[in-house]
């Protein structure tokens, strides 16, 4: 005989020429020399060197274990003291009872939705993210729920975990805020076939979801192209004078013409506009020659209205002074005072004829 000791927290199994033959707890045994005992701890899983079934048939090992069964399109998620663990794949698993307090939750993954009870950071888990599929749905988004391509349900911002197993689920995304389309350098031809480049932008916004992503593809592009042609139809009936005079026109123009083009494809365009009007270098030239002759004749105009208002200035003063015998005396002292102002001295000759001279001048006849 054999003395053998069980510690706390330990179980001992008794096998006996290979054959178990029952299970041990706790305390002090005596066993035969032919008979064995294999310590397991109560603090780990129980992995049996021997099939799990036959360990089973003995009630007393059988009350002392938790059995958990994982079937196929199963996982179960393995917690030890509220704590999570690991997760436990398609099989068998025994765990001691009594030291460890062991909690499961089984998840079907033959689902789509998550409807087991599982903390939100259990499933950020890298044990866990193999088996579910994670969307982010931002605040300035909506999304589009489709499985195996049927449209379920609109989501609205937040982030939606989702079984992972073979059916297909995609989530459609569309951008709420207001964006910009630039439609640059097309080339366009006026009513009187002059050929120039356009650059034009919208500001837009997707109002419904499910006419941009669901009922229309591509919806960006098509509003390209909607943009495009709404383009060429207004400029193809003005010539090009009328087109840059009514250049600012052009916007309200384009918001009627594509409000219901665009409301088609779930779009609400708030505002659109010409950036730049691009000539080529020959109209360009033309164009520089035409104003010059335009400002030419502009200052012509001037200079001859100048040049009406001065003779008409100085035919009014020769008539005042024709009237007036005074006045013409005045002036003709204005005018001798301006010389003055330019000479330093005066030399004088002729004796008392430039004094009376002088004197007729400056001395105002009665």
């Amino acid at each position: 005989m054999k003395r053998i000791r069980i510690n706390t927290g330990y179980i001992g199994l008794v096998f006996k020429n290979g054959n178990y033959k029952n299970v041990l707890t706790e305390g002090a045994y005596w066993l035969s020399f032919s008979e064995t005992v294999m310590f397991y701890d109560m603090t780990k899983p129980f992995h049996p060197s021997l099939e799990l079934n036959i360990l089973l048939r003995d009630q007393a090992l059988a009350d002392l274990l938790t059995v958990v069964e994982v079937m196929d399109a199963e996982i179960a998620l393995h917690y030890e003291n509220g704590n999570f663990k690991s997760v436990l794949i398609p099989g068998r698993y025994a765990f001691w009872k009594g030291v460890v307090d062991y909690t499961f939750v089984k998840a079907d993954l033959s689902k789509i939705e998550i409807t087991e009870d599982i903390n939100i950071n259990t499933l950020m888990r890298k044990e866990v993210q193999p088996y579910i599929r994670v969307f982010a749905v931002e605040s300035y988004e909506k999304g589009i729920l489709l499985i195996d391509g049927k449209l379920t349900k609109v989501l609205e911002t937040g982030v939606y975990f989702f079984w992972k197993n073979a059916v297909v689920v995609t989530v459609l995304k569309a951008d709420l805020r207001q964006l910009q389309m630039e439609v640059s350098g097309q080339e366009i031809l006026t009513r009187d076939k002059a050929g120039l480049r356009l650059s034009f932008f919208a500001q837009y916004k997707v109002v419904d979801i499910l006419k941009a992503l669901i009922e229309n593809k591509d919806f960006e592009k098509q509003l390209y192209v909607i943009i495009q042609l709404c383009l060429r139809e207004f400029v193809g009936t003005l010539s090009l004078d009328e087109l840059l005079e009514k250049k600012e026109s052009i916007g309200a123009y384009m918001l009627e013409s594509l409000k219901d083009k665009a409301a088609a494809l779930g779009i609400e365009v708030r505002d659109c506009g010409v950036k730049d009007i691009i000539l080529p270098g020959e109209m360009k030239e033309i164009m520089n020659q035409v104003l010059v002759a335009q400002k030419k004749a502009e200052a012509n105009v001037i200079m001859r209205r100048e040049e009406t208002a001065s003779t008409r200035s100085l035919l009014n003063t020769a008539k005042l002074m024709e009237e007036n015998s005074m006045l013409f005396k005045l002036k003709e002292m204005e005018y001798v005072e301006k010389i003055a102002d330019k000479i330093n001295t005066i030399s004088l000759s002729g004796g008392n004829q430039v004094i009376d001279q002088l004197k007729d001048i400056f001395v105002p006849r009665k």
